[in-house]
C-alpha cells in the first residue's frame, strides 16, 4: 500500500537504533509510553524498538510502518512484545484507521521524516478520541539561533535527508503539534546522545499533548 522504500537507510537504522537504545534511547522510549492504557496507534514504528516498553494496561498497539524492511523487523519484534501488537503498512498522512479509534498515539523519531508534517499531525488528531494523548520523542530544531541552527539548515539543504530516509533536522515539531490543535501537557528538552560529538540531530524533545474535544474527526 505505502510506496516508501529506503533499503540502505533501513539497514543502517536497524543497527543504529540498537546503539541509540544502549546510549539511553531505551529509557526515553520507556518514559515515552509509561502510563498508557487502552488502544494505541504507533505512527512510524520503524523496527519496533518501542514495543518492549508498553505497559500491561495497553490492550492493543496498531503499529504503522511504510518501509518494507523495517516493517518486517517490526513484525518480528511484535512476536515477543509484552502486549498485543499488530503491524500494518501505511503512511502518517493517511493512517489506516477510523475516526476516534485510539486512546493515544505514539511517535518516536518519525515526525522529522514525514513529507507533510501538518497532514500527519492532522491524521493523528483524527484517529484519536477526544481528549486522547499524543506521546512524542523527536529530534527538533535547536531552541536558539546560532551555530547549531546554521548546521541544521546546511544539513537539511544537502545530503542529510538523502542519507537518513528523508529526515529534516531543523523542524520545529513542538510548534507544529500545537498548530495542529494539540495542547502540550509536558515537555522535556535534552541533547541526545548526552555525550560525544554533537550532530545536527542532537536537540531532542520528549513529551505529551492532548487532543482537544473540539477538533472535528470527519475529514
Amino acid at each position: 500500500m505505502a510506496a516508501v522504500s529506503h533499503p540502505v537507510f533501513a539497514r543502517v537504522y536497524e543497527r543504529l537504533s540498537v546503539m541509540m537504545d544502549r546510549a539511553g534511547g531505551a529509557e526515553h522510549r520507556r518514559n515515552l509510553v509509561a502510563g498508557l492504557s487502552g488502544r494505541i496507534i504507533e505512527v512510524g514504528a520503524g523496527n519496533g524498538r518501542t514495543f518492549a516498553h508498553y505497559p500491561p494496561q495497553v490492550t492493543e498497539v496498531v503499529a504503522v510502518e511504510p518501509e518494507p524492511r523495517l516493517r518486517s523487523a517490526a513484525m518480528a519484534a511484535a512476536a515477543t512484545a509484552p502486549v498485543p501488537v499488530r503491524v500494518v503498512d501505511g503512511v502518517a498522512e493517511a493512517l489506516p484507521a477510523g475516526d476516534g479509534e485510539f486512546d493515544a498515539a505514539v511517535t518516536a523519531l518519525v515526525l522529522c521524516t514525514v513529507p507533510d508534517q501538518a497532514a500527519a499531525l492532522a491524521e493523528i488528531a483524527r484517529v484519536l478520541r477526544p481528549g486522547g494523548q499524543l506521546r512524542f520523542f523527536e529530534h527538533v530544531a535547536a531552541e536558539a539561533s546560532g551555530a547549531m541552527r546554521c548546521t541544521q539548515r546546511l544539513a537539511d539543504a544537502t545530503l542529510w535527508p538523502r542519507l537518513f530516509g528523508g529526515c529534516r533536522t531543523g523542524r520545529d515539531t513542538v510548534t507544529a503539534i500545537t498548530a495542529a490543535g494539540f495542547a502540550i501537557d509536558r515537555l522535556h528538552r535534552f541533547r541526545f546522545p548526552p555525550t560525544g560529538p554533537s550532530s545536527p540531530a542532537a536537540p531532542h524533545v520528549r513529551g505529551a499533548a492532548s487532543r482537544p474535544t473540539d477538533i472535528p474527526t470527519a475529514q
